[in-house]
């Protein structure tokens, strides 16, 4: 037998044992409630200070007290020391008697991390892109070249003067798609974007791409019109090519990898890797490279480290927009939330219990007043009131946790209401009457303990609504002051970023996971206080 099995109600020790029977509402309620006890020592979890300095032969305990910068560096300030930088500097680093004790995650909730602490993987993307040739003409109604821009080096002709009064047949098929979006122009007809392949009948012949701008009508028909003409990639030629270079890979460079590395030169390659190495330290311009009698534009992409950040070793869930921790904001917000959730779920129950029982209790006049006051009161459109009270006195969470239990009680007082009305007529009420007990009495003892059924098996829901509730409003912009870890803010910046996967996936993984244990306590309860599943008829 347990040992709290004796100090407790025989009715009350079987509901908890029909409780315990529901292994996932046993086990989630457990879940929940380890979870918030290691949160309350988030501090040692997460913490950008150590939680213990040992120097000049003596104990410092950061985490606890507040030491001045002058402490450990003699330098007559006062200042908050920098205890990682410290433990970088002469005074600690190679000094085995000075040494500091971290938590597990040397980072706070709040902390800006340097951006130089992120080890991101030293990875140069090199991008080939083959530079086509390309020209524009403009031709007549007849398909006459009026005039030409760079189209001679496409078509094979010495220069653009050989093209003019020459029809651009001579040089290109123009499929008919082409054709007949030309005449829509020449007739002053809307026609949208075009693009086609034709052939060459001259020089090469190799495919080129046609293409027509969208047209919009004018107030008279144009007298010509432009088509460009881009070149393919010769027969045998890589277009384009993209390479990882990877910093301390040796020999990278002098293994040929496709037609566009086994063409280059040894002095290439050399240019590459420099080019590729340079730009892990700095931003290097796009460079144009000849390869095999080939033009290429040759570009270093480098995944830069800015916020928000991806996963990556040492910050497991990621960065947030600030460039602070989402692992530690998302433990520290489980213990604002949860925290939020109990005390709210204390203050309406007190609030709406105490309301509802007088409500109840006396009826007439008293209860009639009450209800239509409540009733005024809950037509008050809370989020107005938030704004309002949040502009005038500055968000935080004791003014939240007021504006959202002044309304949050008045669910509970209406069910409390009618248990009162249901039982103060009872016989057991009437005899404590006839003995002369007090209201107070009768109450507290004797109506309010067979009352609290519904009031118990609606708060394990009540702390559920009350953690979503806070983390809609940080969403919304209405909560917790910005710097607070939040659930809600990091998905508030999920919308921002929207490549940002880890601030949508981890938080709202928290929160579903949280909220879902929190219904199974709530079901569970339910089921332990309800007689209809466990009585029986002989």
């Amino acid at each position: 037998m347990p040992w709290w099995s004796p100090q407790l109600d025989p009715e009350m020790r079987k509901r908890l044992n029909r409780f315990r029977t529901l292994r996932r509402a046993w086990w989630s309620l457990w879940i929940l409630v380890g979870l918030y006890i290691v949160s309350l020592g988030a501090e040692l979890l997460c913490n950008r200070d150590p939680l213990a300095v040992r120097y000049a032969g003596r104990w410092y305990f950061p985490i606890i007290r507040y030491y001045a910068e002058d402490v450990f560096v003699g330098n007559g300030r006062a200042t908050r020391p920098d205890y990682k930088a410290l433990a970088r500097g002469a005074a600690f680093a190679g000094v085995a008697t000075n040494w500091m004790v971290w938590p597990p995650l040397r980072f706070g909730p709040n902390e800006i991390l340097d951006p130089a602490s992120i080890d991101a993987a030293p990875v140069v993307r090199i991008r080939f892109e083959l530079r086509r040739r390309s020209g524009s003409v403009n031709i007549d109604r007849d398909f006459r070249i009026a005039h030409a821009a760079g189209g001679a080096s496409v078509f094979g002709a010495s220069n653009d003067g050989v093209l003019a009064g020459r029809d651009v047949r001579e040089f290109v098929s123009l499929p008919d798609t082409v054709i007949l979006g030309i005449a829509d122009r020449f007739i002053n007809r809307e026609a949208s974007a075009l693009e086609a392949s034709a052939g060459l009948r001259m020089a090469t012949n190799s495919a080129v791409a046609i293409r027509l701008s969208t047209y919009m009508p004018r107030s008279s028909p144009p007298q010509s019109v432009r088509i460009t003409v881009i070149a393919a990639a010769p027969a045998g030629v890589s277009h384009a090519a993209v390479i990882e270079w990877e910093a301390g890979r040796k020999n990278y460079m002098d293994v040929p990898r496709g037609a566009i590395l086994g063409g280059m030169t040894a002095n290439d390659r050399v240019r590459i890797d420099s080019l590729a190495r340079r730009r892990l330290t700095e931003y290097v311009e796009p460079v144009a490279m000849t390869v095999a009698g080939n033009i290429y534009d040759v570009t270093f992409d480098k995944e830069d480290v800015r916020w928000p950040f991806r996963p990556v070793p040492g910050h497991w869930l990621g960065i947030d927009s600030a460039g602070r921790d989402v692992l530690a904001q998302i433990i520290y917000g489980f213990r604002v939330s949860m925290t939020f959730g109990f005390i709210l779920v204390a203050v309406s129950l007190a609030i709406g219990i105490g309301v509802g029982a007088v409500q109840g209790y006396y009826g007439g006049i008293l209860d009639i007043t009450f209800q239509r006051l409540i009733e005024i009161w809950s037509a008050l459109p809370f989020l107005y009131v938030m704004i309002l009270l949040g502009d005038v006195y500055g968000r935080g969470f004791t003014l939240l946790l007021v504006c959202y239990a002044i309304f949050n009680w008045i669910g509970i007082s209406y069910y409390m209401r009618g248990e009162f009305l249901r039982l103060r007529h009872q016989p057991f009420v009437e005899a404590a009457r006839c003995t002369g007990l007090p209201d107070r009495a009768i109450i507290f003892r004797h109506i309010l303990p067979n009352a609290l059924v519904p009031v118990i098996t609606f708060a394990p829901f009540m702390l559920v609504g009350a953690i979503g509730s806070l983390a809609a409003l940080d969403y919304l912009g209405f909560g917790l002051p910005p710097q607070a870890p939040s659930w809600g803010a990091l998905l508030q910046q999920a919308q921002q970023f929207r490549g940002a996967w880890w601030l949508i996936l981890y938080p709202s993984l928290a929160l579903f996971l949280v909220m879902l244990m929190g219904v199974l306590v709530g079901e569970g309860v339910r089921q332990a206080y309800d007689p209809r599943g466990h009585a029986h008829v002989e």
